[in-house]
């Protein structure tokens, strides 16, 4: 991002359009927060996900805690 910044800079001082270089300094300073706002809604959006997966995970893990818990209990009161 800074380097294609950088390049723009370059090039637009070579040709020597003021208005031109802000437009387009602009343009890249837009495009770069909307490159940044996108991966922050992706970040956010994969955090999410990742919280729903681990509690799937908890809660699977502690319905088979649990069936297990009931089938060692009937077995004891089975064998009792």
């Amino acid at each position: 991002m800074m380097m294609i910044m950088v390049m723009m800079m370059m090039m637009m001082r070579r040709r020597r359009r003021r208005t031109m270089m802000m437009l387009l300094m602009m343009m890249m300073m837009m495009m770069i927060m909307m490159m940044m706002m996108m991966m922050m809604m992706m970040m956010m959006m994969m955090m999410m996900m990742m919280m729903m997966m681990m509690m799937m995970l908890v809660v699977v893990v502690v319905l088979l805690l649990l069936l297990m818990m009931m089938i060692s209990s009937s077995r004891n009161r089975n064998t009792s």
